[in-house]
């Protein structure tokens, strides 16, 4: 029997992908925080629930080799500007706009994941109404967690003595987003929880 994803794509079966007998949870499955987050966007775009995409990278092109017309390949290339956050979209009338960040580090999260003109733009999504957060994932502990952008924004512009959140704050101050089959990061839940 073939399996397929809700968007119509087939399910192939990899051995990477295979969780052995002794070893039943959904952690250290080998996907990133991204991966999670594109597939739930495909579950939630598919069901109905909302309109949320990952932004493309504005990327110039300089050069491309040309072997054969099948195998062209790009040379070089820069970004054409900087690139604002990972995700927005619209879920229940209201604009969504943020940014995705995985760490390894146990403790806290660095800001050195952040770019200035990122946590700018945040500011001015809250400004106009719009919700905006952080997804962070720590790694390690296999958590992640939905921070709103006015703790990070806080953490940010006015702690100029720190270099990180500490995790506990993001463990009181956050919350933490159920992980499962379909959706994989249920984070819809916790917006409907948090902002309606």
């Amino acid at each position: 029997m073939a399996f397929r994803y809700p968007s119509g794509k087939k399910y192939a079966a990899s051995s990477a992908s295979t969780i052995s007998s002794t070893n039943k949870s959904f952690g250290n499955r080998g996907m990133s925080l991204e991966q999670d987050l594109n597939e739930t966007n495909i579950y939630y775009q598919s069901t109905g629930q909302c309109v949320i995409h990952k932004k493309p990278t504005p990327v110039q092109i300089v050069n491309v080799d040309y072997p054969k017309r099948s195998a062209a390949k790009i040379t070089e290339a820069y970004f054409k500007q900087p690139s604002t956050t990972d995700y927005n979209g619209i879920y229940r009338g209201k604009y969504i706009d943020f940014e995705a960040k995985e760490t390894r580090n146990k403790t806290s999260f660095p800001f050195n994941n952040i770019h200035v003109h990122q946590a700018e733009h945040m500011k001015a999504v809250m400004k106009h109404e719009g919700i905006a957060f952080l997804i962070i994932r720590f790694s390690k502990h296999n958590q992640t967690y939905l921070y709103d952008a006015s703790h990070f924004s806080w953490w940010y512009f006015e702690q100029s003595d720190r270099k990180s959140i500490p995790k506990d704050d993001i463990e009181r101050d956050g919350h933490l987003i159920p992980e499962g089959y379909a959706p994989r990061l249920d984070y819809l839940s916790t917006i409907d929880k948090i902002y309606f």
